[in-house]
């Protein structure tokens, strides 16, 4: 089966709905998103609906918990918190409790699905080869997906030693062997330099998994956030990828 994987997609309608057209021109079965549906953009209602509409799993993230207020927003940095209070203001009642049942993880699958890491699916960035690790060892599953740093990679433990590496546009991994984390890098908001929106594509039969970039109205996202009156910096760094 060939599943498509997106993760942080943050109120970026523009982004999302970018995703999702390449994505049905793909070979993908089915959607699996690892979290954080709102946040940083200003469009939370129609990524919420898109996302339940169109994928068959969906995770809740950190954002997502905070608009519900399972989360405090104390935890949050000043433009995090600030969204995550516009967007309480803003969301439509039917998609706020749609987000409250969601959970941060999922394990029914041949892989293991987690916003943020296996230790700790809410908050665990996992960004280094030691954290990576430690994850590799907490986990169930040979292979598991995670969200929330916003960057695209892929690490794998074969024999001792864990490896990391970046995963731009068209990159490939080969995960018959080893034990894997890898992570879809962001719809909404990538943080590795490159700003067009990311997703990866998972074929569970082959074991393998190749990311994909898409451009997108970067400028329309731009605009809705500054309507929003939401922090400029929420809208100057879509432009930059960071």
């Amino acid at each position: 089966m060939h599943v498509a994987v997106v993760s942080d997609i943050h109120g970026n309608r523009h982004a999302f709905e970018a995703v999702l057209e390449a994505i049905d021109a793909s070979e993908a079965e089915q959607i699996w998103c690892l979290g954080d549906l709102v946040g940083y953009g200003a469009e939370p209602d129609a990524c919420v609906e898109l996302a339940l509409d169109r994928c068959d799993v969906v995770l809740a993230g950190n954002h997502d918990l905070a608009v519900t207020g399972a989360l405090s927003l104390e935890e949050f940095s000043p433009g995090a918190a600030a969204a995550a209070r516009w967007t309480r203001e803003t969301i439509a009642e039917r998609n706020l409790e749609a987000l409250r049942p969601l959970p941060p993880q999922d394990l029914d699958h041949a892989v293991g699905l987690f916003h943020a890491s296996p230790r700790d699916p809410i908050w665990e960035y996992v960004l280094s080869t030691l954290q990576a690790e430690l994850c590799l060892d907490a986990q169930r599953h040979r292979v598991c997906l995670v969200g929330h740093s916003h960057v695209a990679l892929a690490f794998v433990r074969r024999g001792d030693g864990v490896a990391g590496t970046a995963c731009p546009d068209r990159s490939a991994a080969d995960l018959t062997q080893g034990s894997w984390i890898i992570n879809p890098g962001s719809v909404g908001q990538p943080r590795d330099g490159d700003p067009r929106a990311a997703w990866m594509l998972l074929d569970l039969e082959a074991w393998t998994a190749s990311w994909r970039r898409v451009p997108y109205d970067i400028a329309g996202a731009q605009a809705a956030i500054r309507a929003a009156k939401l922090p400029e910096a929420l809208a100057e760094r879509l432009g930059y990828g960071q």
